[in-house]
């Protein structure tokens, strides 16, 4: 087998992989249907969940695909390749593993890092979403590069200007302040990069419903994110949100080994400031229930990232479409975050499976 069996060519391929997977080690399967929104060609959208193994067992994992858009293609490959594989269909007693497919299926279907409404939906889980009196979360620098980030045309001279100013701030500030600025999240733009939104979005509520009817069960939890972009190529990149020095994160190291979860700097840098991930959602959603995971990126294009995250902002909102430009640099875009190149594809694939069991073993023996 190589990755054609675990990557579909689009949306509505990788839920049919994703459910004949599923549906192959008997899992149980739920829809949960997008209520309004649909996919290119009008195809309806939704986020589908498997449940495999125990389904009222005090143990469960739940592996989550697609929550940035565009890279819901790897992480449901490696869903679908664990579950093709023989340790699935041999869990330990007492554990359940739970797989959310295409959590924000817009994005998937659309080839967007987005939702539907432009919000970054691992930024979309901020504790003022839920509870009005707790503040914003301050990004008091993204103003400032705002109006330079995603350029009306997008041409060398505009790109070089935006990336000029980029540089103009890291001088200013550092760069890690920069990367902090451009990633951690920011809730004054709904037209800007990583916009965490004004209200929670369908996938975040979603979510919650997911966790509420699944793992009323479930007394220990354990998460894997699955993400693309910050890494070397082709390469698994843990980012552990446990807090530092907990016993949680101590057990996501003891799961996955201390150099990949204890003190990485995404890029070389220190790691942004992060609000809003999915990852505080699920803890929330679960209350005192102790959680362990991590986001778990495939590396794609390092640093050069940034330039992908814009283009594909400017795609979506200023580009004329129906060009062979835009078909270009659509190609261009998608293939940053989802290379189409063989050798990464096999190297996510592999790598997803052994991580995938990795937690499994860990929890089990937790």
């Amino acid at each position: 087998m190589d990755f054609t069996d675990f990557y579909a060519p689009d949306y509505t391929g990788a839920r049919n992989k994703f459910r004949a997977a599923a549906d192959a080690a008997g899992a149980a399967l739920s829809v949960y249907a997008h209520p309004h929104a649909s996919g290119p060609a009008g195809e309806p959208l939704a986020i589908d969940v498997a449940h495999l193994g125990d389904t009222r067992a005090p143990r469960q994992l739940i592996l989550i695909s697609g929550a940035h858009g565009q890279e819901g293609y790897a992480g449901s490959a490696a869903q679908v390749a664990w579950l093709r594989s023989a340790p699935a269909r041999q869990l330990p007693a007492g554990l359940g593993v739970l797989l959310v497919h295409g959590l924000n299926p817009y994005g998937f279907a659309h080839g967007t890092r987005t939702t539907e409404n432009n919000v970054d939906l691992n930024r979309n889980f901020a504790a003022h979403l839920f509870d009005p009196a707790q503040p914003v979360p301050a990004n008091p620098g993204y103003a400032e590069l705002h109006a330079s980030l995603i350029p009306a045309e997008w041409s060398w001279d505009s790109v070089a200007d935006a990336e000029a100013a980029a540089q103009a701030y890291g001088a200013r500030h550092g760069a890690d302040a920069l990367f902090d600025t451009r990633a951690r999240g920011q809730y004054s733009h709904p037209d800007g990069l990583v916009f965490g939104g004004h209200h929670r979005e369908w996938s975040n509520l979603t979510l919650e419903t997911i966790v509420r009817e699944h793992l009323a069960h479930a007394g220990r939890v354990g998460l894997i994110d699955w993400h693309t972009g910050i890494g070397e190529y082709g390469e698994p990149f843990f980012l552990c949100f446990n807090a530092d020095g907990s016993g949680q994160q101590a057990r996501a190291a003891s799961w996955w080994g201390e150099q990949r979860v204890l003190g990485v700097r995404p890029h070389g840098l220190a790691r942004p400031a992060y609000t809003g991930l999915v990852f505080h959602g699920v803890e929330r959603f679960l209350g005192e229930r102790p959680l362990v995971g991590a986001v778990v990126e495939f590396g794609t294009r390092g640093s050069n990232m940034g330039h992908a995250l814009r283009l594909d902002q400017w795609l979506r909102f200023k580009a004329e479409r129906g060009t062979g430009r835009y078909a270009q640099l659509r190609a261009d875009m998608l293939d940053a975050f989802i290379p189409a190149a063989q050798p990464w594809r096999d190297a996510t694939v592999r790598h997803g499976v052994a991580i995938t069991q990795q937690a499994v073993d860990g929890l089990a023996a937790w």
